[in-house]
């Protein structure tokens, strides 16, 4: 029992609502208005106001005078939109950039073999180099003496042999002599930045280490290019002349200019060996502009440097000099006949290479035939492209000289490589037939077939050759033996089938693909093609709902019997229908499909499962869930639902989906007769109740709980809502005081207890008493369970929802409740103001205030006044709405928990006391006319809180 005699005073005034006023309106209101504002061009202050459209006057006359200028100011700003126009770049064409290409030549062409260098720049300390010897000369006299000594200081034999270097040594070398280059040109040491480039190109003679040759080159290119771009950029210095300088004078150092650039073409050619002259003239070609006056004699010049290059030997040096060619001749000419010139040479020399071929492989230490070949891939592909970029005529002629050349392989994969899509599409049976009749030693069927493959995927040939085209390249492709050149030549051909044929064949593809890699266990090697023919394949298709019911596509998931990569498979799967698949479905094949796969997926997870994998795995089933859909039939999609339930059983975040999605299937049933809808409701709700108990997260049940007793208290299925309520309850213990986010942060679950037990009592007010149970049964239970529960230490929480249960038991004690339920008599009905009943509540009433004084005087000891304060201010003003003070003790009490308020003023918000006195004041007007008595109570209380 109670030691405070508590009295609910009945509501004696009208509650009324402000709406709000509706108007209509354009925009929707929580959409973000986007606000342009205009850059501030030139400083100009009038800018801000152009942008935001101002209207004041000033502003507008502002912007006339910016707008009406004097003929001259616009004749100046329409030339200078004239030259912005006319310096606008077109798309930069990559397709001729060598820059593009050196990052995948380098990590290609690697080595592990030790390499050598031999240079007479990379010394230890300056003093060995020579780099401080020789200092910048302003007087010509002294320039010629110090060169002199420089000529003689490095033709003394002081050259040094770096042996056993590893590749990435062999790298940071080169960046040295690119950086020594660099500061010998800028320090007026123009011989030493020449003799650096004449090492450097002597080194590409060096073919000890084939394996790493293409990368070599592209190192030493990158220093010749360096070379060369200074040697133009002072050339053009030069003839550009000073600023502001006379037409003489400019012709007299365009003269000059001239003379150097020849002075410069005269040096390089008394070099003595042919590679390093060579490749110095090449390296310095653009400078010739200063000596040519038209297009022919620069393609002259292409032409003696092409027949120039006939004197070197080795194919595989000869081949990287012509691509140099190609490469310094592509900017300054749009001419081709000098590269199909070298071609023409190449094929001359084309012979010798299968001659060293044969050599290797009796040699297979030193270098593969295969590998051998592929080391003249970058070369033949540059040249290539640039022969046939924008000239089909060009192509037409490679492709009729690979038909006559005897082993062909290299030069149609370069081809097949280097052209476009649509040349390819076009001759896809002459390529074919090619492949076919190719016997090239090192180059295999299946190196040729996958750019084939590549390029046809990417444009396709017409639609009427599609067909014999797919069959003739399977046929080949069926013909290769070994699985791992099988296996990457219908990885390449799968998104050509995919997206250009039906169904049926990409099926035919996966049973072939099924029988070929089951023979000797092959799919144990090829886990990754396999995977990845399946991604391109659900790339590329359209509907994955069609290639779920194939009768090839669940075998061809057995071939990953490695568990993880299996999951992986599985994840892919689900991702590619989450986020392609828009439509519900209610496919029986493709469910089970679906349900197989994320069946695969639950049986991964196991104790040692991280969480972020679960979520990942929970969020793809219940993407699949959510899109089955039965229409009409609910009762087909509960039976879903409970074999969903049977299946992953691993997973709480898919049995909260599960639970969720049957209290939507609950809605949905109110629509149907009543006979038929209630049976299959309760079943709906048992379901969830049966299925709750199985998820560990014990706020996560606490809420489904609630939930369905909401959901059946809707249905009037009163007997479920109780047995939800109490398991709700029952589980408020079992929640743990602290819990960890996903940040792995600690989370306080005090304040989502108070919001919980808040939610349920709002919910309580209008379930009506059981007979089994006695007088608010629920309530008592709720208040018991909290009375036992341990909260932190001078936490608010309880007080709090004993405050909030004040506020219920004051509804329950009103003879019509605010709010109901349709079709459920709740206790204002069931009791009908019963004074029995009435007494039951105002015991509670006087329980609840004697558990809140408690708190209060806890929290005082604690020395928490501001809490106290604001605990004492909210139960005050409950006792004014709810209690009869006409009951002295209840005034008392009243008239204490302000003075007490009262007492911590200085720890309370400045507006707290006068706004809680107004909010009194207002209550005594409301009580005034319908109960006097009441009002005069009220009077005698504001009186003795002013008095405070």
């Amino acid at each position: 029992m109670s030691s405070l005699e508590w009295a609910c005073a009945p509501r004696c005034y009208q509650v009324t609502k402000n709406h709000l006023r509706r108007h209509a309106t354009q925009e929707h209101p929580l959409k973000q208005l986007a606000a342009s504002v205009a850059v501030l061009e030139n400083n100009n202050p009038l800018s801000l106001a152009l942008a935001l459209e101002g209207t004041d006057p000033l502003s507008k006359f502002a912007r006339q005078e910016q707008e009406l200028n004097d003929p001259l100011t616009q004749m100046a700003s329409e030339y200078t939109l004239k030259s912005k126009r006319s310096n606008a770049v077109d798309p930069e064409d990559n397709t001729l950039n060598w820059s593009t290409r050196r990052l995948g030549i380098l990590n290609r062409f690697t080595t592990n073999e030790k390499l050598s260098l031999s240079t007479s720049f990379l010394c230890t300390s300056s003093s060995e180099g020579g780099g401080e010897n020789f200092k910048a000369q302003t007087v010509v006299a002294d320039k010629v003496k110090y060169r002199l000594e420089q000529l003689d200081h490095f033709d003394d034999g002081s050259m040094r042999h770096m042996m056993d270097l590893t590749q990435q040594e062999y790298i940071q070398r080169f960046d040295q002599l690119k950086q020594e280059l660099i500061q010998s040109w800028h320090s007026d040491q123009r011989v030493k930045a020449l003799k650096i480039a004449i090492q450097c190109a002597k080194m590409l003679s060096d073919t000890s280490v084939l394996h790493f040759y293409p990368s070599q080159y592209v190192l030493i290119t990158d220093i010749l290019d360096v070379f060369g771009k200074l040697v133009y950029e002072r050339l053009r210095a030069k003839a550009a002349g000073a600023p502001g300088a006379s037409a003489v004078t400019l012709q007299r150092e365009r003269e000059a200019a001239r003379d150097t650039c020849q002075n410069w073409f005269y040096k390089i050619a008394s070099i003595q060996e042919l590679l390093p002259r060579l490749y110095l003239e090449m390296a310095i070609f653009k400078c010739y502009e200063f000596l040519t006056s038209s297009q022919q004699e620069t393609e002259q010049l292409l032409l003696r440097l092409t027949s120039q290059l006939r004197g070197i030997a080795d194919p595989l040096v000869s081949s990287y000099v012509r691509c140099y060619l190609v490469r310094v001749g592509a900017p300054v000419t749009s001419s081709k006949f000098y590269i199909r010139d070298n071609f023409n040479d190449f094929f001359i020399m084309y012979p010798q290479i299968f001659r060293l071929v044969a050599r290797y492989n009796l040699h297979p230490e030193i270098i593969t035939a295969t590998a051998y070949l592929q080391l003249y891939a970058p070369a033949l592909d540059f040249m290539l492209q640039c022969l046939m970029h924008k000239s089909e005529v060009y192509a037409e002629e490679m492709l009729s000289e690979c038909k006559q050349l005897k082993n062909n392989g290299a030069v149609l994969l370069s081809i097949l490589n280097s052209s476009k899509g649509e040349f390819i599409a076009s001759h896809a049976h002459e390529f074919l037939e090619l492949i076919n009749n190719c016997g090239t030693p090192g180059i295999s069927k299946s190196q040729l077939l996958r750019p084939l493959g590549s390029c046809v995927s990417s444009c396709a040939p017409l639609q009427e050759q599609r067909v014999p085209f797919l069959n003739a390249a399977f046929q080949t492709i069926n013909t290769l033996t070994d699985p791992n050149e099988y296996i990457n030549c219908v990885e390449t051909w799968t998104p050509f089938v995919a997206q250009y044929f039906t169904i049926h064949e990409v099926n035919r593809l996966l049973g072939e693909l099924n029988t070929r890699m089951c023979l000797g266990k092959a799919y144990e090697k090829h886990y990754g093609q396999l995977q990845s023919i399946l991604t391109r394949i659900m790339q590329n298709y359209r509907s994955i709902e069609l290639l779920l019911i194939q009768p090839h596509f669940l075998p061809y998931l057995d071939l990953f019997h490695k568990e993880s990569v299996r999951v992986e498979v599985c994840k892919s799967i689900l991702s590619y229908y989450r986020q392609n698949s828009e439509e519900q479905t209610c496919d029986a094949v493709v469910t089970n499909a679906l349900m197989y796969l994320g069946k695969i997926l639950n049986d991964s997870v196991n104790a040692l499962t991280v969480e972020d994998e679960r979520r990942q795995i929970s969020q793809l089933i219940n993407g699949f869930i959510n899109k089955v859909h039965f229409g009409r039939d609910l009762e087909q999609q509960l039976s879903f639902y409970v074999e969903a339930r049977g299946t992953f059983s691993n997973l709480d975040a898919v049995y909260i989906t599960l639970v969720h999605a049957a209290c939507k299937l609950t809605m949905r049933s109110s629509n149907r007769q009543l006979s038929k809808s209630l049976g299959f409701i309760k079943a709906c709700i048992a379901y969830c109740f049966i299925t709750i108990p199985s998820i560990t997260a014990v706020q996560q049940k606490m809420d489904l709980y609630l939930l369905c007793g909401q959901i059946a208290l809707r249905h009037l299925c009163l007997g479920q809502a109780d047995a939800c309520f109490e398991a709700a309850l029952q589980l408020v213990n079992e929640l743990p005081t602290v819990a960890v986010d996903f940040e792995g942060k600690p989370r306080c679950l005090e304040r989502y207890l108070v919001a919980y037990l808040c939610n349920m009592l709002a919910t309580l007010i209008v379930v009506p008493d059981s007979p089994e149970q006695g007088v608010l049964y629920f309530l008592r239970l709720l208040l018991e369970i909290v009375g036992r529960r341990s909260f932190k230490a001078n936490s608010t929480a309880p007080t709090i929802i004993y405050l909030h249960a004040l506020d219920m038991l004051y509804v329950q004690s009103l003879e019509q409740f605010p709010y109901h339920i349709d079709g459920v008599v709740s206790n204002d009905a069931l009791y009908g103001h019963d004074p029995k009943f009435l007494v039951e509540v105002n015991n509670l009433c006087g329980q609840v205030v004697d558990a809140i004084l408690l708190q209060l005087k806890s929290l005082g000891a604690a020395q928490q006044l501001r809490t106290q304060a604001q605990l004492s201010m909210e139960l005050f003003m409950r006792i004014v709405r709810y209690a009869d003070l006409d009951k002295e003790p209840l005034c008392q009490l009243a008239v204490k928990l302000w003075l007490l308020a009262n007492k911590s003023q200085a720890e309370l918000d400045s507006e707290t006391i006068p706004q809680t006195l107004c909010s009194v004041e207002h209550f005594y007007k409301l009580v005034k006319d319908a109960s006097p008595s009441r009002a005069q109570t009220i009077a005698k209380l504001l009186l003795r809180m002013r008095d405070s």
